[in-house]
């Protein structure tokens, strides 16, 4: 993961918990209704689940072997890793060819060598930063079921982080954190220097408080990609590998090859023997050898196989539960998170190319923004939605982010009377027929964007319609394809409050490219010059300077008020953290397997029985 920036793969569109708009009204409840719902079976639920979070265990040694099945929902849109970071499953599919410098273990809070070993070299004295990266010997771009090997080096990164992240003209996501602000406000760019073959170095023109971080990255085969820029250009390079490519000719020097791809139908994959990590015993890894991804058109259909034993493991969604639970015939184990560190976000367009829209003035005052959190009703939501098996969430970092400050909470929780109160102090009342009006006498009614393709329940766009209606105001759900929602967010604007996520903070520095007001996917007004909002200047002050304390004390004390500004000024609302549940056929040997809210389902190291 880059420094700050959040690539498209990166953006779950609330995709294990997102919603379509729902025809039927959902039922009222009481608050006492809701909290005896909120509970009632759920204990007899999670009693029946297992909890095995990974707490830093050894993985025992396993055998090769066997075939993996699974299901996605989604077509890849390519197999060019560029393209792929604007798409979330086209980047899970694509990202297995390829391996980060450095991961992170955040059980034991450390960084790991992936495909690269870091040094940090600081020079105090001028004040700079080097992080010099070594990579391993043994890595190599290798093609399917063939002996053509060729080594990866520092050119391969060198090549990506310049030519590629560093080239306006793609619109990567990578391209806003390769730059620093100085300590005099000036803008100064994060270069990269080949040392040799195997060795390169990032040269920070300002000691960095985690360096790691802003570095770590993803990268291409130069071999392929220079030359298809050189013979034509940006266009050629978006051209590689498109879905019609055969996959057997794309080089991996990650854990698997892609070799078939049948659209409609499956994606076919098969180890890699030539990929670097071993287990304790000298056995390559991954254990399995092919996997089987089935292309299957909703998350039903996917229960619907899992249950026949068609795929290896499911992710339950809060209606599946009962089923998958109570009649289970010892077919597969049932595992329980501890809840998401992260959430979906109500945003609001706050962008001026849109000012002369009617919601424009609505929503760039942060009293409405407010207002709009007060009538969010998320024990409602949690009740009907997700059986009870979720937490809002009121604050902003992940409870695993080292500056997270259990004190620091959102303060407009569900309450419709301080919602009215609030949008009267700017002028916004109801009218004798109850409709909420602003000072012009406009009825108070803007869209709520959300993906089209989204699988799982639709109740959670039905009450906030509902919950907004109660006050007199009218929110209309507009279900859209996601590519063009991506264009909307990054290129027309033309939208008017989404429903998204963004991923998980588990450091203050992540979203460079979200939260400083320059950044490209600062979604309710991206790419400012500089800041439009005072809050939003002071936000980009404690950003800048918070990514260059090195001292713990000092640098709580900036996230703390990073963390409050923004809970405070309400440009994202977040919503609800659900409890998340797998399920995976008892086939396979379990011992190396964990899952939790920190690493999800860790399958890595998984072997047949």
């Amino acid at each position: 993961m880059k420094k700050g920036r959040i690539t498209w793969g990166g953006i779950v569109f609330f995709a294990c918990f997102l919603i379509i708009v729902s025809c039927a009204r959902t039922p009222e409840y009481s608050r006492e209704e809701l909290e005896k719902l909120k509970v009632e079976g759920i204990a007899e639920l999670l009693a029946k689940t297992q909890s095995k979070p990974w707490k830093g265990e050894d993985f025992v040694p396993g055998r090769p072997g066997g075939t993996w099945s699974s299901g996605i929902t989604a077509e890849p849109k390519s197999f060019n890793l560029l393209i792929a970071e604007r798409d979330a499953e086209t980047l899970a599919i694509v990202g297995s060819l390829h391996e980060y410098l450095l991961s992170y273990d955040p059980v034991n809070r450390r960084w790991e060598p992936k495909c690269a070993f870091p040094e940090i070299v600081v020079d105090e004295e001028k004040g700079t930063l080097k992080v010099i990266y070594t990579l391993r010997d043994n890595l190599y771009w290798s093609y399917y079921n063939s002996d053509k090997k060729i080594p990866v080096t520092s050119d391969d990164v060198v090549f990506w982080y310049n030519e590629i992240e560093g080239d306006q003209a793609f619109h990567s996501s990578a391209y806003n954190s390769q730059f620093i602000t100085l300590a005099n406000g000036e803008s100064a760019h994060v270069d990269i220097e080949k040392i040799d073959e195997k060795r390169f170095s990032f040269n920070f023109p300002r000691i960095d408080a985690n360096p790691l971080l802003s570095t770590n990255c993803r990268f291409g085969p130069s071999f392929i990609y220079a030359k298809a820029k050189e013979e034509g250009g940006v266009q050629k390079v978006l051209d590689l590998f498109s879905i019609a490519s055969d996959p057997k000719e794309i080089p991996s020097m990650g854990q698997w090859f892609i070799t078939e791809y049948v659209p409609g139908l499956r994606l076919v994959f098969h180890r890699n023997p030539d990929y670097w990590e071993k287990d304790s015993a000298g056995t390559s890894l991954p254990y399995i050898e092919k996997n089987i991804v089935q292309i299957l058109p909703d998350k039903g259909t996917q229960f619907l196989v899992f249950k026949e034993g068609g795929v290896e493991a499911y992710g339950a969604l809060p209606e599946d539960l009962d089923d998958l639970i109570n009649n289970n015939k010892g077919n597969y184990s049932v595992f329980n998170d501890e809840g998401s560190l992260g959430a979906a976000l109500w945003s609001f367009n706050q962008n001026p190319k849109m000012k002369d829209a009617p919601w424009y003035e609505w929503f760039i005052q942060k009293e409405f923004r407010q207002a709009m959190s007060s009538i969010l009703n998320r024990d409602r939501i949690i009740t009907q939605v997700y059986r009870g098996l979720a937490e809002p969430k009121f604050d902003f970092f992940a409870s695993a982010n080292p500056y997270y400050n259990p004190d620091i909470k959102l303060k407009y929780v569900y309450n419709p009377e301080t919602a009215i109160d609030i949008l009267a102090s700017i002028g916004i009342k109801q009218d004798n027929a109850g409709i909420m009006r602003d000072e012009k006498g406009q009825a108070i009614e803007f869209d709520l964007s959300i993906p089209a393709d989204a699988t799982t329940y639709s109740d959670t766009a039905s009450i906030l319609m509902d919950e907004a209606a109660k006050i007199g105001i009218k929110i209309n759900i507009r279900a859209t394809d996601f590519q063009k929602l991506v264009n909307q967010l990054s290129g027309t604007y033309d939208w008017s409050s989404i429903f998204i996520g963004l991923g998980i903070n588990f450091w203050p520095t992540q979203g460079s490219n979200v939260w400083p007001s320059s950044g490209n996917l600062h979604l309710w007004h991206p790419l400012q010059e500089k800041p439009a909002t005072e809050w939003e200047a002071r936000v980009d002050e404690l950003y800048n300077e918070g990514s260059f304390t090195i001292d713990r004390e000092n640098a709580q004390k900036i996230w703390d008020e990073y963390q409050s500004i923004i809970l405070e000024q309400c440009p994202v609302i977040y919503l609800m953290r659900p409890r998340s549940f797998y399920a995976i056929l008892n086939r396979w040997d379990l011992t190396n397997f964990y899952y939790d809210n920190l690493k999800a389902a860790l399958t890595s190291y998984l072997f047949l029985k």
